[in-house]
């Protein structure tokens, strides 16, 4: 069976952590899934998947979001660095992903005076208006070799495109759907008020629609 390495980055949370990496995994179907936690000595059991100490080979690797910030680089990031400049395989980032893949192929990323957590409309380069969930306070200002391929009101590089290599980011957060938020606030992972920011939690696009059909 293929292999897909999540760098699993939220492995600490029941919700984002656990629930939201078992939604990314839906969209994988088939696979032998790896979990690599550099940011934490102890990360989560998981029902799912084999934690491994460092990157191995494999088909497909994710990188997730996380509670650390690209804009305070933290040495754990160097190794996250490594696997994004030398890989051959599809790579894909949300949210945090996102921002380090940017910022190691040449970007640049800063930190905004506010969070942001809302569902926002995003701009597709190809004409399509999307709704996504964003939380984040972390901005890509400079893609570097990636494309911008999506943008939205509050944030300028929202999905990006590498042009040579089979690489695809994403700011917005496609596998929180809406049982996964509600479990988020059961758990403790969000606040009432920040559950409330996110309404419905409805979005448009999932995490395959959003990773492997960029626009």
């Amino acid at each position: 069976m293929p292999i897909l390495l999540i760098v699993d980055l939220l492995a600490e949370k029941k919700a984002f952590g656990e629930k939201g990496t078992e939604e990314i995994i839906r969209h994988f179907p088939n696979y032998d899934i790896l979990l690599w936690a550099p940011h934490v000595d102890v990360p989560r059991a998981y029902s799912f998947g084999m934690r491994v100490n460092s990157p191995t080979d494999c088909d497909v690797i994710l990188i997730t979001g996380s509670r650390r910030n690209v804009s305070n680089w933290e040495p754990w990031m160097d190794d996250v660095a490594q696997v994004i400049q030398t890989c051959q395989v599809p790579l894909y980032g949300i949210c945090f992903g996102h921002q380090i893949i940017c910022k190691v192929l040449g970007g640049r990323v800063v930190r905004a005076e506010e969070k942001t957590n809302c569902i926002s409309q995003v701009f597709y380069a190809d004409g399509q208006t999307v709704n996504q969930l964003f939380t984040h306070q972390d901005h890509v200002v400079d893609a570097g070799q990636m494309n911008v391929i999506a943008t939205a009101n509050h944030c300028d590089v929202v999905a990006c495109k590498h042009p040579t290599r089979p690489i695809v980011t994403v700011q917005y957060h496609p596998e929180a759907v809406p049982d996964l938020l509600d479990y988020a606030l059961a758990c403790g992972d969000l606040t009432k008020e920040e559950r409330a920011a996110f309404g419905t939690g409805v979005q448009s696009l999932n995490v395959a629609e959003s990773l492997f059909l960029p626009r």
